[in-house]
């Protein structure tokens, strides 16, 4: 009974934290438990994560395959890339667009 405090507490925080990780384009399931295990800093870390679908993008030369700009593997053919000259827009905007 003397821990249920606690429990309570970090499952609240771990909810909070897997909520704003998955709005963010991540896990829910990773940010609950960093929330969760590591309270105060897991939630302001998720508060702080990069959004991923606001990250520029590139194309693969070799295969053509769309992966973000800070990739330098491509995952599908395994070509090393070079840092582009040009930038695909993020996803969001993409998908601003097409609405």
């Amino acid at each position: 009974m003397a821990g249920s405090g606690l429990l309570v507490i970090m499952f609240f925080f771990g909810l909070a934290g897997g909520i704003v990780g998955r709005v963010k384009g991540s896990s829910f399931f990773m940010w609950f438990m960093i929330s969760g295990l590591v309270p105060f800093i897991g939630l302001l870390t998720a508060i702080c994560y990069r959004v991923e679908h606001q990250e520029l993008r590139r194309q693969c030369p070799g295969c053509g395959r769309v992966l973000k700009l800070h990739d330098t593997v491509c995952v599908r053919c395994g070509a090393e890339l070079d840092f582009p000259e040009v930038a695909i827009a993020p996803e969001a905007a993409a998908r601003h667009r097409a609405a």
